[in-house]
């Protein structure tokens, strides 16, 4: 390629980009422009990847160059402008829009789809710039002309309240809760509006909207968040009759936001039970009511209700009780089926959860909600086969399963099934999960690309924006999160423990063995690989002749597409060379999006940690501290550190000064012992907080287990988060080796708490066969507060 040919550069940029390498196609690009620097089509190219990669001024210079070349093209005037906007310059981007306006021939009477979207946006950026007389005058000018006439109004009654203009924004919130009712925006905008000075007024409001639209729920259920006492429950008696008359099963689901009040629980509680003793007596909601009885099917949903209501205050045994009697009396109705698995689910029975779960899918097997839900319920006990063959009754035919899902980006699954995978012990298969899931994110921001042109031509530039602003946070989106947190936990665990081969595995516990038992092993092994072989050989050959031709298109489209992608194999992802490089690669995002979550810089610290980076760990634990000083696993991440430091005497100068000076602000001059009893005792009544302080204890000095674990292991009265999930944290850690060697502790606590939660897995008496797969289970954890799969 010659040097002094921009129509090679050109090209070559054009390679660059189809292998995603945006930054040396920008290059190439700017060595074509600097041989021809009024060449179009480069430019043109040059902006779309210079949006791609946000480099926005260099995207304002390159439109700008745009500009001048062809001055009547519509996209050269719109991209300009979009510059200036997303570097704030919003004065700058509204000249250029009201230029291009002016010129756009559109008789004043005449409806333009595309020119109501460039008022739109020209209103969209006056409302950013706080200019709101500007854009009421401007919404109300050009109103004729917008096709949106929903969003004209929405706009008018914001503006007016930004302005002080009261009466006639109260007056446009009453227009919008006419056409939309259920709408809480229009609520708020409402009340902001009219300004009630008591509590009368409030609920005047609401009975006003409610005579005018008496079978909207909104007016009946939003005075619920701000009334109490004797107008509380007389509003929630209006309100649970007429919704359990009717048979209303998302009844709990809209009440759910008062249960932070344990006064309006307690009057919620006492309201349905009523309903239930006197329906079970006279069909009536009172015994002493005269009326029209009630048919069957309302004690049913209050049944349902109360089970629901059980079930979000932790007492599961009277949830079961009143789910099993709504099954009873009605056994072929699918949400009966599914709260029941739900119950099981919060009390950590998971296998339980999942068997009502199947049998709720089995009820309606067309339903592809209950079926995604089955799955889900099926991954989170582990039965990953179970859970596939459960979506492939949705799935494309002629590929498995696990296939199609990834092809469907369906995140929720693979994200379950990354964790299934890392409670099973199966590292590659999980770690498989977790980059699918990273690639999927990089496919959707990838995917914007196609959208820089279109949206330009197509004047969709609202949306256009709202994409770019959504790729910009896109990585912290929860799925993201979910997959980079079990991908961190792998190779930390990998870091810790490297997998060992196979056979050298086997050798050594052979060494242990007799002769006869040796033969015996032997033999049994010999006998499991030919029958995995023959099973497996019968899957691939039925596979392999439905798969061969599709799998060959569809790797052709892609490879147009994108080109060749690296295939992800478990046993090289579980054996990688550097595990903590690797760790890294999925925290950067995190560290970048969602810094406000302290479990990203715990997790940080984590990885630093065994990195031996201490200016880094630093950095993770301050940025930790300033979000939440109190946090049990930033307690034991905080000690750590500290004895790490004060253990390496051969630090430099300066960073040894950093260190000091820093630690100093946390520790207030305190010695390790003085600053974990003085945690101990801030936080005695949560078991949690005493989980990490007796796991210090015993850390910094191991003459004191018996002490550290009667400290893990209080449950008396006075602990207030006694749940499943924190007590099987407890019985994690005296299984990891945590406190060392605690067998017979474990037992007695385990009992304890089989106690208090008797329907929970975890605390049942285990035979041999569930013990090995608990303690398989337990030493995927790290040792801290890790595990994110919620029970």
């Amino acid at each position: 390629m010659s040097c002094d040919n921009p129509i090679g550069w050109h090209v070559y940029g054009l390679l660059q980009r189809s292998d995603k390498k945006y930054d040396e196609a920008i290059k190439c690009y700017r060595n074509a422009l600097k041989l021809d620097k009024d060449n179009l089509q480069i430019l043109r190219d040059l902006s779309l990847l210079q949006i791609q990669m946000r480099d926005l001024e260099g995207y304002r210079e390159t439109r700008y160059q745009l500009l001048q070349l062809r001055p009547t093209q519509r996209a050269s005037w719109i991209g300009y402008a979009i510059a200036y906007h997303l570097l704030k310059d919003y004065d700058m981007a509204l000249k250029l829009l009201e230029e291009f306006r002016k010129t756009q021939q559109i008789p004043p009477n005449k409806i333009d789809y595309e020119y109501s979207e460039l008022i739109l946006y020209q209103n969209q950026v006056m409302r950013e710039a706080d200019l709101f007389q500007e854009s009421l005058e401007h919404i109300e000018t050009y109103e004729k002309q917008i096709c949106d006439k929903l969003i004209v109004e929405e706009i008018r009654g914001e503006m007016l309240l930004k302005l002080g203009r009261l009466k006639e924004a109260g007056e446009v919130y009453k227009e919008l809760i006419d056409r939309n009712a259920e709408n809480w925006y229009y609520y708020e905008g409402l009340e902001k509006a009219l300004q009630p000075s008591t509590l009368e007024e409030r609920l005047q409001i609401y009975e006003e909207v409610s005579k005018r639209h008496p079978r909207a729920v909104s007016p009946r259920r939003l005075p619920l968040n701000f009334v109490s006492g004797e107008k509380f429950r007389e509003l929630m008696d209006k309100f649970l009759r007429v919704n359990f008359s009717k048979g209303c099963p998302p009844l709990f689901t809209t009440l759910k936001s008062l249960y932070y009040n344990p006064e309006k629980v307690s009057t919620v509680q006492e309201l349905v039970t009523g309903y239930e003793a006197s329906l079970k007596t006279c069909d009536l909601f009172g015994p002493y009511e005269n009326g029209e009885r009630e048919p069957p099917t309302t004690l049913l949903w209050v049944r349902y209700f109360l089970a629901q209501h059980f079930d979000k205050l932790g007492q599961c045994s009277l949830a079961l009780d009143y789910i099993n009697a709504a099954i009873a009396s009605t056994p072929t109705l699918i949400e009966l089926f599914y709260l029941k698995a739900k119950i099981y689910k919060h009390v950590g029975n998971l296998k339980e959860a999942a068997k009502w779960m199947d049998e709720a899918q089995s009820l309606d097997t067309a339903d592809r909600f209950i079926n995604s839900k089955c799955a889900k319920y099926m991954l989170r006990a582990n039965m990953v086969k179970d859970a596939e063959e459960m979506c492939s009754k949705f799935t494309r035919e002629g590929t498995s399963a696990m296939e199609n899902l990834n092809e469907m980006q369906c995140m929720w699954f693979q994200t379950e099934c990354a964790t299934a995978y890392q409670r099973l012990g199966k590292y590659g298969d999980a770690l498989k999960k977790c980059h699918e899931v990273e690639r999927h994110f990089f496919e959707i921001t990838d995917d914007q690309f196609d959208f820089h042109t279109y949206c330009m031509r197509k004047m969709t530039l609202r949306a256009y924006v709202d994409l770019l602003r959504l790729e910009d946070v896109l990585r912290k989106h929860a799925f993201y999160f979910k997959a980079a947190r079990s991908a961190i936990e792998i190779y930390l665990k990998l870091h810790d423990n490297p997998l060992t081969n196979e056979s050298k595995e086997q050798e050594v516990n052979s060494e242990n063995l007799s002769a006869k038992e040796l033969k015996k092993m032997l033999s049994k092994q010999r006998r499991a690989q030919k029958k995995a072989k023959l099973e497996e050989e019968r899957k691939h050959a039925e596979r392999e002749r439905q798969q061969k031709n599709q799998k060959k298109k569809r790797d052709e489209e892609e490879e147009e597409t994108s080109g060749p992608k690296e295939e992800l194999v478990p046993e090289k992802l579980e054996r990688v060379e550097n595990p903590l490089e690797e760790a890294i690669k999925f925290l950067i995002p995190l560290k970048n999006l969602v810094a406000d979550n302290i479990d990203t810089h715990l997790l940080a610290f984590e990885i630093y940690f065994r990195k031996g980076k201490f200016l880094l760990m630093l950095q993770s634990v301050k940025r930790a501290f300033a979000i939440n000083s109190n946090n049990p696993w930033l307690h034991e991440c905080l000690i750590k550190f500290s004895k790490a430091v004060s253990d390496h005497s051969n630090l430099p100068e300066i960073v040894s000064k950093v260190l000091t000076q820093e630690m100093q602000k946390i520790f207030i001059n305190k010695d390790l012992e003085s600053f974990n009893e003085e945690f101990l005792k801030h936080s005695a009544t949560s078991i949690q907080h005493q989980l990490s302080g007796a796991k210090m204890m015993y850390f910094l000095d191991k003459s004191r287990q018996e002490k550290a674990i009667a400290i893990a292991t209080r449950l008396d009265e006075t602990m207030g988060d006694k749940n499943v999930k924190i007590l099987t944290k407890v019985c994690e850690a005296l299984l990891d080796g945590s406190f060392g060697s605690c067998h017979s502790q474990y037992e007695e606590y385990r009992a304890a708490c089989h106690k208090l939660f008797p329907f929970t897995s975890a605390f049942m008496p285990a035979t041999n066969e569930d013990d090995s797969s608990i303690t398989s289970v337990n030493h995927t954890a790290i040792n801290h507060d890790m595990l994110s799969n919620e029970i």
